[in-house]
């Protein structure tokens, strides 16, 4: 009995060394971290007024790159604007050049004009308003392109059909079904154009089979 009770009272006077007891209501961990903090803050350096002078002259000089940019956007679309303005308008008009090829070749097939003096005078008067409006598109920048016996350019024409041909290169354009036009470096429109293409062997054969025949 005796050496349990020294037991007991030796595990009731036994404490761990360096150890806190917190009160209640009290966290001990919490004001270690608030002073950890406190101290960290403590160790950050209040920048210098040289890099704070610094600092600045790199916002003001960046601030002025943007407004050169924005300056130059702006000149660059106002420049575009009085320039191409009218491009819109001007695709329009063109219509204005088909509708008179239209109506030309109406009257060329009209086999109650054909060989008429009221014909001749017609086209005459077609091909004067035509050569009128090419000469004001001119003025303004708006150039027809030259198609015929060139080779085909994927920036300027656009091909209809093929024709056999062996005249010419394949590629070389022979027929142009629409004027296409430029405005200043910008195409306005494409032309519509036929291009050449070699014979085909089958009909090569047929050809040469009623040369010789004729020969026969």
């Amino acid at each position: 009995m005796e050496k349990e009770e020294n037991q007991n009272t030796t595990t009731k006077d036994y404490q761990e060394p360096n150890q806190e007891t917190a009160k209640p209501g009290e966290n001990i961990d919490s004001e270690k971290t608030l002073d950890t903090n406190q101290e960290a803050k403590e160790e950050v350096k209040e920048p210098t007024p040289e890099e704070k002078i610094a600092e600045l002259e790199d916002k003001v000089a960046r601030t002025f790159a943007e407004m050169e940019n924005q300056r130059r956007r702006f000149e660059k679309e106002k420049e575009e604007a009085f320039e191409y303005g009218g491009y819109s308008f001007a695709k329009e008009a063109l219509n204005l050049i088909d509708n008179l090829e239209r109506s030309r070749q109406i009257l060329e097939t009209d086999e109650q004009l054909k060989n008429t003096e009221a014909l001749k005078k017609s086209l005459e008067h077609l091909d004067i308003i035509k050569k009128d409006s090419i000469s004001i598109f001119e003025k303004n920048n708006i150039k027809p392109i030259e198609s015929l016996n060139k080779k085909l350019d994927p920036n300027l024409h656009q091909a209809m059909m093929e024709i056999e041909d062996d005249t010419k290169e394949p590629g070389t354009i022979i027929q142009e079904i629409q004027k296409g036009f430029t405005i200043k470096d910008r195409l306005l429109r494409p032309s519509l154009v036929g291009v050449s293409k070699k014979v085909s062997k089958k009909e090569e054969k047929t050809e040469e089979n009623k040369e010789n025949t004729g020969d026969k």
